[in-house]
């Protein structure tokens, strides 16, 4: 009987977590376009005072964390957001190596002063196919835990190799498909786990840390992440000496035709980014709006302003088909983006059209008539992937 109370309690206790991290997640679905519209105007804002200074200038640095901790507030709100409704994996074909070396500052920060970094990189690297965001998420929580776990300080060691499928058998590691892969390892010298923390470590709401210290899903998160992405991950952990996580990647052998993402397009997206094309933006918080603007009259546009969907009617209208391109924020009082969308239709059917917003694409595709051709651009967004959409939406 005992026992019987002792378990409903805690099945109490975590029925009632869960209730709290759904609720985070409403909340989180509720404010995310506005956050993501103060994360855009920071790395927006970050971006133009990158590009008038140089690498060498003493602050350049400083705004370059500025824009790297934005990128990773971005992160948070996807990560809240994955409680709310599934998020949008974009798959993509990376170099695990390049993306550690792109976070390597990031993560010393994170680390703090009493933790040494070591990041060793494999020769050779096969590609592999994942969401970049979600990528970066895994290796952050799965650097902080180990950070956590070394209170006095310590040694990561963040590897990268390769792992042919004639090699898996030296894992005992179950399920393992004998496939080759990319391994990633990070590695603590911190305080260990127990056998038994070890079997739960992965389960939502399991967390040896202090009460307020953290919630449990930092580990769940990278599972689930990991899962999704099609690899596996495991742990080996010994009390007083240490835990290595091993992320096992599914090597990435591109198709006929297929081209890994650096290869695919050699420097043509750097290549030239600027225009004169007739350009209406369409965004009602002004600080996005203000950057964006800029942004855009920087590469050469002629850019129209317009603070809601029914002003962009009139200054189509003003410009008496002038305007080769509409960027339009989609949540906007009065005329959101898809009714603005299905007026411009009846004037002008081929008008070219990007989309941006905080929510995920397929909260408001649905929206939208069947078959309907547009750009989308995720907020937060920098200076150059404003830039890449617009060149590359006006190209088609």
């Amino acid at each position: 009987y005992a026992v019987e109370i002792t378990e409903q309690k805690a099945l109490e206790a975590q029925m009632a977590q869960s209730q709290k991290m759904q609720a985070v997640g409403q909340v989180a679905g509720g404010i995310a376009h506005d956050f993501n519209n103060v994360l855009t105007a920071i790395i927006g804002f970050s971006d133009l005072l990158l590009a008038n200074h140089r690498p060498s200038d003493p602050s350049f640095q400083d705004i370059m964390n500025i824009k790297q901790n934005a990128n990773r507030a971005a992160g948070l709100v996807r990560q809240l957001l994955a409680f709310s409704r599934r998020q949008t994996l974009r798959p993509q074909v990376l170099q695990l190596s390049d993306l550690l070396s792109d976070i390597t500052i990031l993560l010393t920060r994170l680390l703090g002063e009493n933790v040494k970094l070591e990041v060793v990189h494999g020769r050779d690297v096969w590609p592999i196919k994942a969401d970049l965001n979600q990528l970066e998420q895994v290796v952050i929580n799965l650097a902080v835990n180990g950070r956590d776990a070394m209170p006095g300080g310590g040694t990561m060691t963040i590897r990268t190799s390769n792992l042919p499928a004639a090699e898996v058998s030296r894992f005992s590691y179950r399920p393992l498909p004998v496939v080759d892969y990319v391994l990633l390892e990070v590695e603590d010298t911190g305080t260990g786990m127990p056998p038994e923390v070890q079997e739960r470590i992965f389960e939502p709401f399991f967390s040896t840390k202090e009460v307020g210290k953290g919630t449990g899903l930092g580990l769940s998160t990278v599972y689930g992440i990991v899962k999704q992405t099609g690899a596996h991950i495991f742990l080996d952990s010994e009390l007083g000496k240490g835990t290595t996580f091993r992320v096992f990647f599914p090597r990435h052998v591109p198709a006929e035709g297929e081209l890994p993402a650096a290869a695919a397009q050699p420097q043509a997206e750097i290549a030239d980014l600027t225009g004169t094309a007739n350009i209406l933006l369409v965004e009602d918080e002004e600080a996005v709006r203000a950057f964006a603007a800029r942004a855009l009259a920087s590469r050469g546009y002629q850019v129209y302003e317009a603070a809601s969907g029914v002003e962009a009617l009139d200054v189509m209208e003003e410009a008496g088909g002038k305007i080769d391109l509409v960027v339009s924020d989609v949540v906007m009082p009065e005329l959101d983006g898809p009714s603005l969308l299905r007026e411009l239709r009846k004037t002008r059917p081929e008008l070219k059209i990007i989309f941006v917003s905080g929510y995920a694409e397929e909260a408001f595709k649905k929206n939208l008539p069947e078959g309907e051709s547009f750009r989308f651009l995720p907020k937060p967004f920098s200076l150059k992937e404003l830039a890449i959409a617009v060149k590359e939406t006006l190209g088609r």
